[in-house]
């Protein structure tokens, strides 16, 4: 079988984007991957891919530490209420498994169906860490290389200040 992550990296060369890779056992969740990532500097994050009741998709990236309120989310999203979307529209859409989401996952969203949410700690950060489209591995990439990659693929993130307080609701 070949290697998910080899149209990705591809794509970051011919971007010019420099990035290096770790490989590890695999980690499914945030936790796994602080128990093992020992002193790989730079932020990393968790990743979630919901769909909002009308059917809309987003994948939402935030710090590792970001409180992410599930029944707030839509506010800040400015959508219909939020699910976790179901692993197989996850493998449908984005082209990973569980447990390897990440914003490199957008290369497989062909029809560009995923809306994508970033935390702006990770928007303005130096250097961050995400699985490039396999959990056994992790990419380290400045965030300025990052946003040029979201870019290439036509997206524009939807940049969010989890910490910051919710802006009110419009009045109708």
């Amino acid at each position: 079988m070949s290697d998910p992550s080899t149209v990705l990296f591809d794509q970051l060369a011919k971007l010019g984007i420099e990035t290096t890779t770790h490989e590890h056992v695999p980690l499914f969740t945030v936790e796994d991957s602080q128990k093992l990532r020992g002193d790989l500097p730079g932020l990393h994050s968790k990743n979630l891919f919901v769909k909002d009741k009308k059917g809309a998709m987003w994948l939402v990236v935030a710090e590792e530490e970001t409180e992410i309120r599930m029944n707030h989310l839509h506010k800040r999203l400015g959508c219909a209420r939020l699910s976790f979307g179901k692993p197989e529209l996850l493998i449908e859409t984005l082209g990973v498994k569980p447990g390897s989401v990440t914003p490199f996952a957008l290369i497989n969203d062909r029809e560009r169906q995923v809306n994508l949410a970033l935390d702006a700690k990770l928007a303005r950060g130096d250097v961050l860490n995400f699985h490039p489209l396999r959990n056994d591995r992790t990419t380290t990439i400045s965030s300025q290389d990052l946003l040029k990659f979201i870019d290439s693929l036509g997206y524009e993130a939807l940049v969010i200040d989890f910490d910051a307080e919710p802006e009110p609701a419009a009045p109708n």
